[in-house]
């Protein structure tokens, strides 16, 4: 069996930045085992699967552990492709998920625009282990979902978190956020997510589905600038729209290639 491979950083412009993802173009879907080693063999934060499905496609996103409910950037990259690699002639690309409904990417420009669900939080006490995970206290803790949100006081102070992972990962959540506003840009986050064996994600779509809610409540202004503060960095181009999120950004292919199985 041979499955067409790309490696593309999404959400940023140039290779070596953003964050790294896998696209599998598949005839049909296989085995899971087949694919959790595949995912496992790639070693990056996340692998998305493609299956022709209708006029669209069904999408399965895994991690070297385990399978997740919603990715951004795997997403993302999986537009990129198909646009980029596999001259998808419609301008929209609409994906089915296994828990998290439809999707759709399209382009806008030099973007690629993905619809997503808007996820509200709210207020919560800091669960066990969080300010001692992160070493610091928050401004207020909240509860997005799958995702806890921890709003900082300012950018640097989310840059400067150093967190101990073997306490992150004793908390029930899938990820936590770490955010606050920008100084050149509307909001700034950072995501933890050592129980899916992916310690800090470079960037993630997924959590601005939490985060553009918020910022543009607070900040009274439904389109936003925001920039994940990991190592290798990321920009995002966020609307608020009612009960779904737009994100927008770019992305750039670093390999293509075959698996043989």
């Amino acid at each position: 069996m041979r499955i067409p491979l790309y490696h593309v950083d999404a959400f940023t412009s140039e290779v070596f930045s953003g964050n790294p993802a896998a696209v599998c173009l598949l005839d049909h879907w296989i085995d899971e085992p087949i694919l959790q080693a595949v995912a496992a063999e790639n070693n990056l934060s996340e692998t998305a699967f493609l299956v022709p499905h209708g006029d669209g496609f069904q999408i399965r996103w895994l991690t070297p552990l385990t399978e997740v409910a919603l990715c951004g950037h795997a997403t993302l990259a999986s537009a990129f492709v198909l646009f980029n690699c596999c001259n998808w002639p419609q301008e929209t690309i609409r994906f089915q998920t296994r828990k998290s409904g439809e999707l759709a990417a399209e382009r806008q420009g030099d973007l690629l625009q993905m619809s997503f669900p808007a996820i509200a939080a709210h207020s919560i006490a800091p669960p066990v282990h969080l300010k001692e995970a992160l070493a610091i206290c928050p401004e207020e803790v909240l509860d997005g979902g799958e995702d806890i949100m921890v709003l900082l006081e300012n950018e640097d102070a989310v840059r400067e978190v150093k967190p101990d992972f073997r306490l992150l990962a004793k908390i029930d959540c899938r990820g936590v956020i770490v955010t606050a506003r920008g100084d050149e840009c509307d909001f700034v986050s950072r995501f933890f997510t050592p129980r899916l064996g992916i310690p800090e994600d470079p960037v993630t779509g997924s959590s601005h589905c939490v985060l553009a809610p918020y910022w543009a409540e607070e900040l009274g202004r439904k389109d936003l600038y925001a920039r994940q503060l990991s190592k290798r960095g990321g920009e995002l181009f966020c609307t608020h729209a009612g009960k779904r999120v737009k994100i927008s950004g770019r992305a750039a292919l670093y390999m293509e290639g075959t698996i043989w199985i």
